[in-house]
Parts: C-alpha cells; structure tokens; sequence
C-alpha cells in the first residue's frame, strides 16, 4: 500500500519506518527542509534506539522516502496519516491544533477518491470531526473518509512498541476505511495483534484515558513512597505486593521524581480542559497533575534536605536530565524543576546524561554540563541519581565515592541497595525506603 506521514516528528517517523518496513511504500513529509535533508543524510532529529538503522534500511530498498512537498506526496496514497504535534497551548492548557487543522486544510485539494485521512496525533475528541469538515469544505466532491488511529509509543522502545503492540484501536465506522486500514496494519493482525475498531470519539478519548489512567498510577505509588518514610515502610515492597495482583499489574508502579516527557503531562492536561468544558470534571486527573507538579519540586528540597537544608554554595551532580532512559526528550522532565529548586537555594549544579546533554543545555544553561558521571561528581557535595539509564546502574561506587568532596548520595530512582552505597562509604538517601525498612 502507499502511505504518508505528515508530519516527521517521533511519531511520524517511527510509524513511517515501520510501515515501510512492513513493506509499504512510505513517504514521510515535513516543512522543515533541514529536517528532510538531515532524513536524506540518514541524521536522525530524535534519539531513539535503532532507529537510525531501520530508516537506513528502508531508504535503500526504495521503500521509504523523505519530503518536503505534501501535494505530490499524497497523490495516489490509500492512507494519509496527520502526525503533527499537538503541544499544550499556551494560556489555557488545551491542546494547539492548528498544525493538525493547517495538515487537513493544505492535504484537503490533493488527496485521490477513497483516500484514508488517519489522525496519528494525540487530538481531543471531535477533532476528527472538524478535519473532516475542512476537508469537505475545501474540496466537496472527493470521497475520503477520516479515521482516528492513536499511538501508543513509548520513547526508548517505540520500535518494538509498533511491531508488537498490546493492540491497535481504529476509530471509524466507515467500513471501506476499515478494509484499508486492515491492509495498512495487515502484517500485526496475521501475528495476532487485536485490532479493536470504535467510533471515531470513541478512539480519540482512549488514547486520552489510557495516558491519564497510568499517569494516575505513578502519581498513586510516589504518594504511597511518602507514606512509606513516614512510616519505616518499603515502597518497592509495597509495589510488588499490590502489583502481584493482576487486576492491577507491576507496571508504572515505580516510585520516583514524577512523570515527565511528550505525553503525559500535556495529555493530562488536555482531559482536563476538554472535561470542564463539557460540564463533567475528572478530579481524580486533576489530582494527578497537581501532585506531579509538586512532587518534582519536592525531589529538589529532599536533595536540599539531605544536605542539612543549606546548600547555598554548594556543588551538586546530577546524574540523568531526560525524562527517561533511552532518549534525549527533556519535555517537561522532572529534572527541570529539580534544577531550578537547587539553583533557587544558591547550589552549583553540574549534571551529566548519555543522550540530553545537548537539548539540556538548551532548558538549563546555568547547568555545567560534564563527559561522564564521575566528572560530575568531581568535588561535589553531594550527588544525585535522577534518571536510570543503564549506564548508572553499575557506577564504580568506590571511584564516585573518591571523586566527590561530600558524601551524600541521593537515589530518586532506587537504582542500589542501602547497604551497598553505604559500604563504599556514602550516606545514602532513596525515594520510599523508610528509617526502619528493610534491606531489598
């Protein structure tokens, strides 16, 4: 089948490369010409494990295939996916549709009978309805059908996540726009991948509910990590306790700083805002989103804290920026407000990660950044783990211990032992781990 993605963000070029991979023709679009030339020189805009690879691969066979010209690149496609971004808009928090509107109207004059517009993006429900209005508005008589297919990719494994996914919702009750987007995702629904087709706002708000479900469950277990201070208790106890329960699952049950990255937070956020406008607040989301926010402030002063509640002068190293391993996404990671709070307190902060330093220095120029961990803890007072890359999981402890100034080691991520890190002589604070708890 042909296909195009408009839009070669993450997830357009993700699904485009896979799509290709599965065999289709793809072209994936985009306005930026240097985005496309970097695409052309195999430079990837995003860092995302074999991606670089998988592209490479398809762009030899001739199956995929990279521009700036939307009309040319639509013409004679069975399906078109809009897979723009959708930010949080400034001022109100409701997600800015305008690049998903300016795709539908500029694709709307070129698209060949019986083309699939799909809505890859993240769009709150009715969105669909209004690209189809500006679809038909600008060019009556084409029969097309707009369908909603959303994404369910997570940064650092998104490849694996679109080849074997828990499933694939296709929103449309059009039966022809069914029939091709069963051929578009034909090879996962041979290998037994459930296909779940709804309504159109029915697919839209799934996507919404999921994110908000689970960022529901992060904020929960960091809630319970609090309790479990308080009262000599063990979060990672905890966690396996209640997610030995198959009701509820040990997934997104790892105590932390609090979620960050490209979706969660304005996904939340745009729930809320649709919810209110619609007269039937979700207080539990609410509740979410506020707790997120405070909690990562909160990660600041319990770095502050750990230090005896002054740090005026002080050097601090951070070990992990982005928001999660395996990418340089720094959207809204929790490592941003940690910064500001220990820069608020009148700390020096020098900071080292694998993949974000660059797109880090960007949010955080008053952050030193360093070329390896151990630079970073050179002569600090105190050092702390925000993010768990594999590359922090196994640090020489001894050569970390001897390059700091201090001996304090904050782990937001429960990332080693107690009794380890003590043993190589640091005094050793974790998130949920309480005075009394034992050993894990």
């Amino acid at each position: 089948m042909k296909i195009a993605m408009i839009g070669s963000g993450y997830v357009g070029l993700v699904s485009g490369a896979c799509f290709a991979d599965f065999g289709h023709q793809v072209v994936c679009v985009d306005k930026d010409s240097s985005k496309i030339e970097r695409l052309n020189a195999n430079i990837m805009p995003i860092y995302e494990p074999g991606l670089d690879a998988l592209v490479k691969t398809n762009v030899d066979a001739g199956r995929l295939a990279f521009s700036t010209d939307l009309a040319s690149s639509v013409k004679g496609c069975d399906a078109v996916f809009i897979a723009v971004g959708t930010p949080s808009r400034r001022g109100d928090g409701h997600a800015d549709l305008s690049y998903v509107y300016a795709a539908a109207k500029e694709l709307a004059g070129a698209i060949d009978p019986k083309t699939v517009v799909v809505t890859k993006s993240t769009v709150p429900v009715g969105t669909g309805d209004e690209v189809e209005r500006i679809i038909r508005e600008a060019n009556p008589g084409v029969e097309f059908a707009v369908v909603s297919n959303p994404e369910f990719l997570r940064e650092g494994a998104a490849i694996g996540d679109f080849k074997r996914p828990d499933r694939i919702v296709v929103g449309s009750n059009v039966e022809w726009a069914r029939d091709v987007m069963r051929g578009v995702y034909r090879p996962l629904f041979l290998n037994e991948s459930p296909i779940l087709f709804t309504s159109r706002r029915s697919s839209e708000l799934i996507k919404y509910a999921a994110n908000a479900f689970l960022a529901t469950k992060i904020t929960f277990i960091n809630e319970m990590a609090d309790l479990c201070e308080k009262l000599g208790a063990n979060v990672q106890d905890v966690s396996r306790g209640i997610g030995l329960d198959n009701r509820i699952g040990a997934k997104f049950l790892h105590a932390g700083p609090g979620y960050g990255g490209s979706c969660f937070p304005k996904d939340t956020l745009a729930l809320l805002k649709t919810a209110q406008d619609n007269d039937t607040p979700v207080r539990i989301v609410e509740a979410v989103v506020q707790a997120n926010d405070l909690r990562k402030r909160a990660m600041g002063r319990k770095i502050v804290n750990a230090l005896g509640g002054d740090v005026r002068g002080m050097k601090i190293g951070l070990l992990g920026l982005t928001f999660k391993p395996n990418t340089d996404d720094m959207r809204d990671a929790p490592s941003i407000a940690i910064v500001q709070t220990l820069l608020d307190a009148g700390a020096v902060v020098h900071a080292h990660d694998p993949e974000g330093m660059e797109e880090a220095a960007k949010v955080m120029p008053d952050v030193v950044m360093c070329q390896s961990p151990y630079a970073a803890a050179q002569n600090a007072d105190a050092v702390a783990l925000v993010t768990e890359w594999d590359a922090y999981r196994a640090l020489d402890m001894g050569k970390l211990h001897a390059a700091m100034k201090g001996n304090v080691l904050v782990d937001l991520r429960n990332i080693y032992r107690p009794a380890e890190a003590e043993a190589a002589g640091f005094t050793y604070v974790s998130v949920g781990r309480g005075p009394l708890s034992p050993e894990v």
